[in-house]
Formats: C-alpha cells, sequence, structure tokens
C-alpha cells in the first residue's frame, strides 16, 4: 500500500456530472483512488496514463481541473505544463508528485502549476485543493452552463428554464449538463451510458430512452423542445 493513501471505500455520494477533472499519473494505484474518490464525490473524472495520453487529452480541452504527474513515461509532466500553458493560461493545473526539494516545486510553479501537493497525500487535502481551484475568481464560468434559456449551475446542482426551477433527479441532471457540454453534438446511447451511469452500453436496456424522456417533459414545461433524437444515432441538444 502507498504509504498515506487510506484505500478504505468512501462514502457514496450523488454521481451528477459537474466538474470535468483530467488526470494525469502513471501509477495505477495512486490513478484508480483519485479517479474512484473524485468520481464519488460528483466529478465527472477522466484518466490519462502516460505523457502522451495526458498530452492528447490536454490539447482537447475543456477540462475544468488538470491534475498532473511530474514523472510520466512518454513526456514528463514540466514539458506537458510548459505546452499546455502556451495554449491555456486560465485552467488550474495541480501538480501531484514525489519530488518535494525546495528547487523543484518553485520549478513547477514557475512552469504554470496553480497547486502543489507532494506524494504522499492525504485524499481530504487533495480534495480540499481541487476545491479551492474550483473556487478561483476566474472559474466562475467553469461552476455555469449555459443553453438558450436553459442555466445548469454546477456548484449547486440547480437548473433553471426561462427562470423556472426544474425538479431533477440525479439522473435526469447528469444527462443534461452532459447535453449542455456538448451542444449541438450528437451523443451515442454508448457514451452516454458511459459517462452517466460509469457501465458499458448492452444495447438493450431502454435507461436511457425513460430518463430522457422524462427529462424532455420537465423542459418542455417551459419552452419547446430541445433534446432530439437522431435515429441510429442517439441524441443531439439543439434546435430542430
Amino acid at each position: 500500500m502507498e504509504k498515506g493513501l487510506d484505500l478504505t471505500p468512501f462514502p457514496c455520494r450523488d454521481p451528477a456530472v459537474s466538474s470535468r477533472i483530467l488526470i494525469v499519473e502513471d501509477e495505477s494505484r495512486i490513478a484508480d483512488f483519485l479517479v474512484r474518490g473524485l468520481t464519488e464525490e460528483g466529478y465527472h473524472v477522466e484518466h490519462a496514463a502516460d505523457g502522451v495520453a495526458g498530452r492528447i487529452a490536454l490539447e482537447q480541452g475543456g477540462w475544468d481541473l488538470v491534475i498532473l504527474d511530474w514523472w510520466l513515461p512518454g513526456e514528463d509532466g514540466i514539458h506537458l505544463l510548459r505546452r499546455f500553458r502556451r495554449k491555456d493560461r486560465h485552467t488550474p493545473v495541480l501538480f501531484l508528485t514525489a519530488r518535494d526539494a525546495v528547487p523543484e516545486r518553485v520549478e513547477g510553479l514557475d512552469a504554470g502549476a496553480n497547486d502543489y501537493l507532494c506524494k504522499p497525500f492525504a485524499f481530504d487535502e487533495l480534495l480540499a485543493r481541487v476545491r479551492a481551484q474550483l473556487r478561483r475568481p476566474d472559474q466562475a464560468e467553469a461552476f455555469a452552463l449555459d443553453y438558450g434559456d436553459i442555466h445548469a449551475d454546477l456548484g449547486t446542482q440547480r437548473v433553471t428554464r426561462g427562470g423556472e426551477p426544474l425538479d431533477l433527479t440525479a439522473k435526469e441532471y447528469s444527462l443534461l449538463v452532459l447535453f449542455m457540454r456538448h451542444p449541438e453534438k450528437v451523443l451515442s446511447r454508448t457514451r452516454i451510458f458511459d459517462t452517466v451511469w460509469n457501465e458499458e452500453f448492452d444495447g438493450v436496456s431502454n435507461t436511457i430512452e425513460v430518463h430522457v424522456k422524462e427529462l424532455r417533459r420537465k423542459l418542455e414545461a417551459y419552452g419547446p423542445r430541445v433534446i432530439h433524437t437522431r435515429r441510429g444515432s442517439g441524441y443531439v441538444l439543439g434546435e430542430e
């Protein structure tokens, strides 16, 4: 067991999709620990296991926070960070590494890291640092999504349409936020099931259809239809 890591099960939390966190970490035990813990705290988490995968994920963008290891196969964290900062100066980056000497911490911060946490670490401290970074003033927009007259506050998980509050279940909220993160793009049932239910789609279950139908009903109480079916492809948030 990694020193300082408590691998006991996390308490179950609302799994609603909220802030998107990218973890670039090659140590599988630590990566699994972080993915599981942050997911159960309600964050949408994706993992890149080496420098090459990390570079590709960073280039795709759309992250609210990046947790980045220093030592990575393929391309190390410092080089990834410097490359990332040439294109993105706002997304917070938390360095997570065993390198704790002062000159190395200074190098990481000078390269563009917003915070620095050394291994071994306590999950509660990491979680507090994640929350602190996501509360930064320049991250305010990352806590809200808008599409037309639909507004989703990711901090409170409250949704309104035309100013009217919507009473959504956790899964309905997760579905809507997923659509709002990818407006005008067709999302396959496989992708929806993998993201919202964190399970592999079996191609038979009508769970998605049931939840989309109920989400539509609540949205359409205050406006026209915005979630459309693309037969054979999936669903899209957009104009008819």
